[in-house]
């Protein structure tokens, strides 16, 4: 039978998205060219993750020189949420203005946080967030407070909170989507960048496929790899066109969403090009591509040689401090935990032998610092020859080193003398956003407030393409209540009838 909405991806953005619209009875196909993760002995196999890279899909992009490079992300049911580290961050009230930062001005929001806030909450509750109000002076207003409380710290890591008290820093708690008890019952690690196949993370396939898929009148379909969009005469995308192991299909229905990935989503529109739109579909703005972002992020290690750190995930902790600036300071970003970093993950990637890797894991405490890269309309994403290019261009990194060095102030402050630094590069996946943006001009944008084609009024795009500016926090849950909004727009516009 015949869809009504076929939504490409089942990452954050389309399983929210599904999630949403599930209730309305009406048909709705999910396209996902990935498989289900199943539980294997590799989950918690550091040396297999980090260091074989088992997860990670085998494939090459090509650099802005034209040189290949794997880019580190994952296809499966739940995208790379499966992967992430579940910090559902709340972009700031100040993140949807325009902001004046070392690199440059961000462009600001054709939306306001207050039109979104509704959104955010329901996305929470959604992901059964954990969290806390009150601890972080940048968090914006919340209609309701978090329905669980924050993931409890370990010792060492409330005693690390107390120091950076006394250090003169306001420490808050991430706000988290992790059942702590499920998750270390299946395998005592951290969350952070390991798969989750114990339904213990709250990630898209278990907020928001899992219900979904509980409706009858949803479906999803695995191994199934959209490779192009066509485009009828009216403007309307009418087929989309699949490949299933060596079976080839074009599938059509009403409404029409992309949620692959702000580099995959890129990609196929401008695969998708024909006659009337020869620099591909949804591009009359020439933006397709363009805008690309990739958080400024460096792994932060702090240790006392005389102290160990016995925590076994360590990701309960934030500091916003040096997030809106002040005192003459433009803003700098956020720092969180990372999880416990370990010696298969240290030796992985580093060249230090395991015996002192492990000597160096044991002691550490671990920050990822997260500092705003701004929109560029030459970095992007193009295809050579059918093969992605992403040609990213960093910005604002000033803005980044400014933050590692004020953080390793901080640290040592805190009673942490050894603080090493190692910035992240382009084969992580640090959030990538920007290349579909949201806006109010056609000229200029790829989609309107609601996520709709500017172009095609029956094509949505739910994922972090559509992501004005980056922010300096993770924008899984920012993603989320997008599609929430998007999925209340749908049902008030195409279903109403």
């Amino acid at each position: 039978m015949k869809p009504d909405v076929i939504i490409i991806g089942s990452g954050m953005g389309g399983a929210t998205l599904a999630a949403a619209l599930a209730p309305s009875g009406r048909r709705i196909l999910i396209l996902e060219r990935g498989e289900y993760l199943k539980p294997s002995t590799l989950d918690r196999d550091a040396d297999a993750i980090f260091g074989e890279g088992v997860f990670r899909a085998e494939e090459d992009w090509l650099d802005g020189m034209n040189k290949p490079f794997n880019p580190g992300n994952y296809y499966c049911v739940g995208g790379n949420s499966k992967f992430y580290g579940a910090a559902l961050i709340r972009y700031r009230k100040a993140d949807f203005d325009v902001i004046a930062h070392r690199g440059g001005k961000t462009p600001g929001w054709p939306i306001c946080y207050e039109d979104l806030e509704p959104d955010y909450s329901a996305a929470e509750q959604m992901y059964a967030v954990r969290g806390a109000l009150g601890e972080d002076p940048t968090e914006p207003d919340h209609s309701g407070d978090y329905s669980h409380a924050a993931l409890q710290d370990e010792p060492e890591i409330a005693n690390l909170r107390r120091a950076l008290k006394g250090a003169g820093m306001h420490p808050s708690s991430i706000p988290l989507g992790v059942d702590i008890d499920g998750w270390l019952a299946a395998g005592q690690t951290t969350w952070d960048a390991y798969p989750n196949t114990c339904g213990a993370k709250m990630d898209a396939e278990t907020c928001g496929l899992k219900p979904a898929l509980a409706c009858p009148n949803v479906e999803l379909r695995t191994g199934c790899r959209v490779t192009k969009l066509h485009e009828d005469a009216d403007g309307r995308i009418a087929g989309v066109e699949t490949q299933r192991g060596d079976q080839s299909e074009v599938l059509s229905a009403p409404i029409i969403v992309v949620a692959t990935g702000a580099v995959q989503t890129a990609a196929l529109l401008l695969a998708s090009a024909n006659a009337n739109c020869p620099n591909g579909l949804a591009n009359r703005s020439d933006q397709v591509g363009r805008n690309f972002m990739n958080h400024n992020c460096s792994a932060v290690l702090a240790l006392h040689p005389l102290r160990r750190n016995t925590s076994i995930y360590q990701k309960t902790l934030m500091m916003n401090d040096f997030y809106l600036g002040g005192g003459g300071e433009p803003p700098l970003g956020n720092v969180q935990m990372l999880g416990k970093i370990t010696g298969p993950i240290l030796a992985a990637n580093s060249k230090l032998p395991k015996w002192l890797a492990n000597a160096i894991a044991s002691r550490s405490f671990d920050f990822y610092a997260m500092s705003e890269d701004l929109p560029n309309p030459n970095s992007r994403v193009t295809l050579k020859g059918g093969q992605i290019k992403l040609d990213w261009q960093r910005s604002n990194w000033d803005t980044h080193l400014r933050l590692v060095a004020k953080l390793k102030s901080v640290l040592r402050k805190a009673g942490l003398p050894i603080v090493m630094s190692r910035a992240f590069d382009r084969r992580t996946p640090s959030h990538q956003c920007g290349t579909a943006r949201m806006g109010a001009d056609p000229q200029a944008s790829v989609v309107d407030t609601f996520c709709r084609s500017h172009d095609h009024k029956n094509l949505f795009i739910v994922d972090a393409s559509v992501l004005p500016t980056s922010a300096a926090v993770n924008p899984a849950l920012t993603i989320a209540a997008l599609a929430l909004r998007t999925g209340r727009h749908i049902m008030e516009t195409e279903f109403a009838a």
